[in-house]
């Protein structure tokens, strides 16, 4: 089966926000792990995006905001300014969503797999289709790291092993008292059987790893028909807004993070862990956890860190806020979590984030040390100074678990 690709036209990202530095954003994404509810709809009328969005260049200046040229980055991708880093999707601003191609597979007894394409090994193909390229996934193909399919003579694929169950139903519920992290209850909503895992190497046609998350397994396309949303997520991920085979796209909801201090769009789609996966609105991938972490930047490391904080900032109107405990208590538009290397800023970019959780310390907090972060590199040093550390007060790192984040675009 063939694919068909949004008609982007005027929807790439130097037309969707204008001047870079007139990044006035006023979407909302919607909080992802607000408590009592997972996965909850789109507002009527999203919060606004000003938390992160920059100020126009305009403020502080004796000149109107038309007299600024375009964003360095429509020249170099690599200089400050907005870039669309996922091509392959349509971004809505208003909304906080995706539109992506769906690709219909199917296992090897014939049980359909709706699945999208977000990275891969292969530079040159991921210039073709507008995905990201990741070298590093190569070193993901461990035993049990990334599954087999055969690719087809109508194109499909094949795939050897790797089932999701939609039918849960997400549950999460805040810790009791004034710290909601860890959560009393953690039950993801779509749970992948011990062989499944996003990672998917094409054995028949160059061997190159695809990030392939799946999105709707084992049904026929007539019972996915939520062109214009409200979707059933026993059938689908719980970031699906639409999802219509007859135009093979599918809807995802994005959300916002930081990478070297610049705002990010991410979908997160799995997690080797349950609690986690809950947290991020993603599907449970236990053969994820196959995968190497703790040596991120090493030789042969398929994994790039990703930096989460647990008791950050509170409040929904401060513009400190993050964390954990303010995700679950539904502030804002989530727990605002710091990447690593992304495209056009680092070399090193993977989709397997290897989670690293930040503590702040009694003695941080009283001394007015806690605030918002947004740089690795100031989360390091933080941590170095003994301002962070680990749960429990143990060493700053990783904690074992890996969550699949593929970047959509980069704000500045």
């Amino acid at each position: 089966m063939t694919h068909a690709r949004p008609n982007r036209g005027t929807t790439r990202l130097a037309a969707l926000f204008g001047l870079a530095m007139a990044l006035m954003l006023v979407a909302g994404l919607g909080n992802p792990i607000a408590a009592q509810d997972a996965t909850p709809e789109p507002a009527a009328e999203p919060a606004g995006l000003d938390e992160v969005a920059p100020a126009p260049a305009s403020v502080g200046t004796d000149i109107p905001l038309t007299y600024f040229g375009p964003p360095p980055s429509e020249v170099t991708k690599e200089l400050v300014g907005p870039v669309e880093l996922l091509r392959a999707g349509e971004i809505d601003m208003e909304a906080g969503t995706v539109t992506l191609p769906l690709y219909r597979g199917q296992m090897t007894d014939g049980s359909p797999v709706w699945y999208i394409l977000t990275d891969t090994t292969d530079e040159a193909n991921a210039e073709a289709l507008g995905l990201n390229h990741s070298a590093k996934l190569a070193y993901a193909n461990v035993e049990g790291g990334v599954r087999q399919a055969t690719l087809q003579n109508d194109l499909t694929l094949t795939f050897e092993a790797g089932a999701v169950d939609f039918a849960p139903e997400a549950r999460l519920e805040p810790g009791a008292g004034e710290t909601p992290f860890p959560p009393a209850v953690a039950e993801p909503g779509s749970v992948g059987d011990a062989a499944y895992t996003p990672l998917v190497q094409i054995s028949n046609a160059g061997g190159h790893i695809y990030n392939a998350p799946i999105v709707a397994y084992g049904v026929e396309a007539d019972r996915l028909g939520f062109c214009d949303g409200n979707p059933d997520h026993s059938l689908v991920h719980d970031r699906v807004v639409s999802i219509c085979p007859d135009e093979q796209t599918v809807t995802l909801r994005m959300v916002i993070g930081f990478s070297f201090a610049r705002p990010v769009f991410y979908v997160s789609l799995d997690a080797s862990d349950p609690v986690v996966a809950t947290l991020e609105t993603s599907t449970h991938a236990p053969a994820m956890a196959n995968i190497q972490v703790g040596f991120d930047d090493g030789a042969f490391s398929a994994v790039e860190r990703l930096f989460v904080t647990a008791n950050g900032p509170t409040g929904a109107d401060n513009p400190q806020r993050q964390g954990l405990n303010s995700a679950i208590m539904g502030e804002g538009t989530g727990p605002l979590n710091v990447f690593g290397g992304v495209p056009t800023i680092a070399l090193d970019y993977s989709p397997m984030w290897d989670l690293n959780l930040g503590v702040w310390t009694q003695e941080a907090i009283d001394a007015g040390y806690r605030s918002r972060l947004i740089d690795e590199f100031q989360i390091l040093g933080l941590a170095e100074q003994g301002h962070l550390t680990g749960p429990d007060g143990g060493p700053y790192g990783s904690t074992g678990f890996i969550v699949n984040c593929p970047i959509v675009a980069r704000l500045l």
